[in-house]
């Protein structure tokens, strides 16, 4: 099923507007005419450059993702986010509603039993095919389990912002590795958690820019970093690359190869420039986060529930796993496991 998203049909769908004939935002500009071709690489730069602004931190909502066992106050895991309506609207302001557009393909996949629950159920798929005139197009695809009331929904939403980050548009996103705060009694951040200065729009027209460095920090040293590395600093591509490379033997050949496969490469030096490295690195990170998530479930588990779960998706080994979906479901399995079972003795994984 292919779904358009309405905003557009042709760019000359309203040759009176005034506002489809050029737009304006921090000194960049778009003619009508740049819309049936390519754009040259200086205005690419220069667009690409305001996708990457951060959101107004007003748009900005925390979502928990892990909450504390115990403990009085309860504590919470907090990242940020931002409703796919503010993606929608920088595009409108750079680009005009007609100046791109979106197609959606909805699918779902065989049934098969889900671990947490042992129910069998299958998975909603929305791949997002986002066009903008005169730049490209980038595709990327969401998934929602399929007894969710709203699958269809929050597949679609996940998609489009995840094709929107290929742009560069709310891909500093992924640089927040989570912060814990007090939560209330529905289990919301009591305080807005603030955000670096390098998240907001006057920090990073300022230059401020998130590194490795300030993923590694941990949120209550966050204000305090190495004094030797200023959070303004950007690391030279060579710098960049030998991070990914030392992704490999945390994430292992075949997932490794998966990734830099996706951006049409076969090793991190081929990556076409900065931008490049520097979304392949925030992919590989995102990976070792989930490899980090499923050692830990493992320990308290044991080895035998994720043997169970991998013989599901026909896999022998861990080091088989060669998706990030993939391996996003097997950690799901199993930190759904550790809610339900009881604590198992801590094993060592080797």
């Amino acid at each position: 099923m292919t779904v358009p998203n309405g905003h557009a049909a042709t760019p000359a769908s309203n040759p009176s507007s005034p506002s489809s004939n050029s737009i304006s935002n921090a000194g960049v500009s778009l003619e009508r005419s740049d819309f049936s071709s390519p754009l040259p690489p200086e205005k690419v730069k220069e667009f690409v450059a305001a996708l990457e602004i951060p959101f107004d931190p007003a748009v900005i909502e925390w979502r928990v993702t892990n909450t504390s066992k115990s403990g009085n106050p309860l504590r919470g895991q907090v990242v940020p986010y931002a409703d796919q309506r503010a993606y929608t609207d920088r595009l409108n302001t750079l680009f005009t509603p007609a100046g791109w557009t979106r197609r959606y393909q909805v699918h779902t996949s065989a049934n098969f039993e889900r671990s947490r629950d042992k129910k069998t159920v299958a998975k909603v798929l929305v791949t997002c095919e986002l066009v903008i005139f005169g730049l490209g197009s980038h595709s990327a695809t969401g998934e929602e389990w399929g007894d969710d009331d709203n699958a269809a929904t929050s597949a679609e939403a996940q998609s489009f912002k995840r094709s929107a980050s290929c742009f560069g548009l709310g891909r500093y996103l992924y640089f927040f590795a989570g912060q814990w705060v007090d939560l209330d009694k529905r289990k919301r951040p009591k305080k807005t958690p603030t955000l670096p200065p390098w998240a907001t729009p006057d920090g990073w027209r300022r230059g401020l820019r998130p590194t490795p460095l300030n993923r590694a920090i941990p949120q209550s040293d966050a204000k305090n970093p190495a004094p030797t590395r200023a959070a303004t600093n950007l690391p030279p591509a060579r710098d960049l690359v030998r991070s990914i490379e030392q992704m490999h033997e945390l994430l292992g050949s075949r997932l490794y190869g998966a990734l830099l496969q996706s951006a049409k490469v076969r090793s991190a030096r081929e990556l076409p420039s900065r931008i490049a490295l520097e979304r392949m690195l925030a992919a590989m990170q995102n990976a070792a986060r989930g490899v980090g998530r499923l050692k830990a479930a493992v320990d308290r588990v044991g080895k035998e529930p994720l043997a169970r779960i991998l013989k599901t998706l026909g896999l022998e080994s861990v080091r088989e796993i060669g998706t990030l979906q993939v391996l996003k479901e097997v950690v799901d399995a199993l930190e759904a496991q550790t809610r339900q079972e009881p604590m198992a003795p801590r094993k060592r994984v080797p």
